[in-house]
């Protein structure tokens, strides 16, 4: 995809209000309440001009219409919103109790589903005003709301993960060795944006025993040759997420280093061949698991094999034991097994990847080989 995508419509919100609403009832909920954060913004296209303590508030609730309870001082923001023809706005004064407003819109006896960054002002504002009322966070009550990309949502996840693509192409080319973690984190940071991205949420540089740290953050340590190098980067571009992970080496590996990169390749390739829809995502962990594990590694495979993405970097579904939800055709998760040596080094290799029809599709396609940088 080339150039700006055109923007979600007014209609595309009303279709996701609408889902969201018909989902909770499906799942036994009165409604969904979305405070401001990446839900609203999904589900309305507004984003509050900062974050505040005053009262905003999605109402949602099947066979009722959408009600977004806002400030006085903000409505003329949430106006503007692309989704606002398709709710009704409510909103409060300074002075006035903003439950008082909104607790006639909920079932008084109801359970309802609220966005995870909720603040507990709020519930506990909202438990007073409606003591009958319960709650459940969407990641518990819904965790699937927004795991199904549609077509257009699927082009942006595709653009952004082009641009983590072409700076990791780039990064390819500039000098490792001599210069601290930091350095190069930020040379990646630049990159992202000026291949498109508006927010960079994480550049992680992990050189020689930083390396076996999988959320190693970029720090002082000075890239020397002989280490290997993890790379994890990613952020939003239009909205979307990129993340993809890629492991160097400054100068020539040693035999057991390229064996250990060759297995976790070896386990990438073999989750993301594993994906189609109808499997658990338990089973695209299991086979990342079993390979590392035969090969000897297995205890040092210390996280999930992978996370959800969309208009956040990291949200449901999630590749790991226990996890029984059957993938479906336009989910997005990242495929990343790792294996990290305390004290020595680490190595993990990512991409994006989206359940198709029939299998699945990579959205980060850059060489999966050991590279050996300078």
């Amino acid at each position: 995809m080339t150039g700006t995508p055109a923007p979600f419509t007014a209609d595309d919100y009303q279709a996701r209000m609408e889902r969201a609403a018909r989902t909770a009832a499906d799942a036994g909920l009165a409604g969904v309440l979305v405070a401001p954060g990446p839900d609203l913004v999904w589900l309305t296209g507004y984003a509050p001009p900062a974050a505040t303590e005053r009262l905003t508030l999605l109402v949602l609730a099947a066979g009722q219409d959408p009600v977004l309870v806002v400030p006085t001082l903000e409505a003329p923001d949430a106006e503007k919103a692309a989704g606002a023809p398709a709710l009704t706005l409510r909103d409060w004064t300074d002075g006035k109790d903003p439950y008082a407003t909104t607790a006639p819109l909920l079932d008084a006896a109801g359970r309802f589903g609220v966005s995870d960054n909720a603040w507990a002002l709020h519930l506990l504002g909202l438990q007073k005003a409606l003591p009958r009322t319960s709650y459940v966070s969407l990641t518990e009550g819904l965790p699937m709301l927004r795991a199904v990309k549609d077509a257009a949502e699927l082009e942006r996840l595709a653009a952004a993960g082009a641009a983590a693509d072409a700076t990791y192409e780039e990064i390819l080319k500039v000098s490792f060795a001599g210069r601290r973690e930091s350095e190069v984190a930020g040379d990646l940071a630049d990159l992202l944006r000026r291949f498109g991205h508006s927010q960079v949420d994480f550049t992680v540089v992990g050189s020689g025993p930083n390396g076996a740290n999988p959320h190693h953050e970029a720090g002082e340590r000075v890239i020397e040759n002989g280490d290997m190098v993890v790379l994890d980067f990613g952020g939003l571009k239009h909205g979307y997420g990129s993340d993809t992970s890629r492991t160097v080496h400054v100068g020539e590996p040693s035999a057991e280093e390229r064996r250990v990169h060759d297995v976790v390749r070896e386990a990438q390739e073999a989750a993301f061949r594993a994906v189609r829809p109808g499997i658990a995502c338990q089973d695209v962990d299991r086979v990342a698991r079993a390979h590392i594990t035969e090969a000897g590694y297995g205890d040092r495979f210390i996280h999930r094999t992978g996370h959800g993405i969309g208009v956040t970097t990291h949200e449901p579904p999630y590749m790991i034991e226990g996890e029984e939800q059957p993938l479906v055709p336009g989910m997005c998760f990242s495929v990343e097994p790792g294996i990290y040596l305390p004290g020595r080094f680490g190595v993990r290799i990512e991409d994006i990847v989206t359940v198709t029809e029939d299998g699945g599709r990579r959205l980060n396609n850059t060489s999966r080989e050991l590279a050996v940088v300078h």
